[in-house]
């Protein structure tokens, strides 16, 4: 009996997580169904790849498949060393120890979705392999009912402005799809979608959309659609999750007096009272009045408000002479301190 490494069937590092597994799985089986591959082997790898995938994913199969250790290699003559499975149970009714059964086609024979090597250590145990129904036929034109592959997920991005983000939107999203033509084979295709933007979002949120992604094959549902958010950039906010930061320019006397002005926000302008004495770069904080609370957010963000000083011009003799009035009234040294 020949050893099967899994890991090198599927392209895969030992320790490939869970979805590395799914990912390489839906990438490989597209590339060799036998529907569409113009590979020689197609086949052959499609059903190889199917057995290594149905190990791969399931943690129990995994984790005992990997008891056995890397130091074997693809096509070594291989006998299980006892205990090996000890702590696991897979169901083997019907198989011997050459790993051939009764009555389902199992074993690794011609009608087989599996090897010898698959069926002595794991028998008859199958955890909704992917091979499960389909209908799609072979170029030879011979049933192919136990294979299908799900269609991969696709990944785009939508940018939207920062208001959508606190009223929500519907947006049009025009995207190239991948979409099966009448031979059967993979082409492109446009796509527009009208995306309904959620109120609340945050940049690098995901949207899921159930099924747009790429088709899949035989019987194999198609994949998903995730769109991440991302913000138009802005000239006035600076945005960090829910909070939204905002710069204000204010006047000297407003800093040093106290004052109430109108500060802008994404929602509209809102009162703001600067307190007295205020130093220039001073941040206030307008609680709640950030991004709005979405889904999976307990509450709403904040708007910080940076208050920046601007100096009126002195273009005028009046001007001039306010400068001076303060020069002599104040007697201010702004480097008082500095020593040296």
């Amino acid at each position: 009996m020949e050893y099967k490494d899994y890991y090198k069937i599927m392209e895969l590092k030992r320790d490939a997580t869970p979805e590395q597994v799914k990912r390489a799985y839906r990438v490989l089986a597209r590339k060799y169904h036998p529907d569409v591959s113009k590979e020689a082997d197609a086949e052959a790898r499609f059903k190889e790849l199917g057995e290594a995938y149905e190990v791969l994913k399931d943690p129990k199969k995994r984790k005992a498949y990997d008891r056995l250790g890397s130091q074997w290699k693809a096509g070594q003559e291989f006998h299980p060393p006892p205990g090996w499975d000890s702590g696991f149970e897979f169901h083997r009714s019907g198989f011997g120890g050459s790993g051939r059964g009764s009555g389902r086609g199992f074993g690794g024979g011609k009608d087989s979705p599996f090897s010898d090597f698959f069926e002595n250590l794991f028998g008859d145990d199958i955890s909704g392999f992917s091979g499960a129904s389909g209908g799609a036929r072979s170029r030879g034109g011979q049933s192919q009912d136990s294979f299908f592959s799900y269609g991969g997920d696709r990944h785009a991005t939508v940018v939207i402005d920062l208001l959508d983000a606190y009223e929500g939107a519907t947006r049009q999203l025009s995207l190239d799809k991948t979409v099966l033509g009448a031979n059967g084979r993979p082409r492109q295709q446009k796509q527009t979608l009208n995306v309904r933007i959620p109120k609340g979002v945050v940049k690098g949120k995901k949207i899921r959309l159930s099924g747009q992604g790429d088709p899949g094959m035989g019987a194999g549902k198609a994949g998903d659609l995730y769109l991440e958010i991302d913000f138009k950039p802005h000239p006035l906010y600076q945005v960090e999750g829910h909070d939204v930061t905002v710069e204000l320019p204010v006047a000297p006397w407003e800093l040093a007096l106290g004052a109430s002005v109108q500060a802008p926000t994404p929602a509209g302008k809102v009162d703001l009272k600067i307190p007295a004495g205020s130093a220039n770069g001073r941040k206030l904080r307008l609680k709640g009045r950030g991004i709005p609370a979405g889904n999976g957010s307990a509450s709403a963000g904040d708007l910080f408000v940076i208050l920046k000083v601007v100096l009126p011009p002195a273009d005028t003799e009046e001007a001039k002479e306010a400068y001076r009035a303060l020069q002599r009234a104040g007697q201010f040294d702004p480097r008082k301190g500095l020593g040296g």
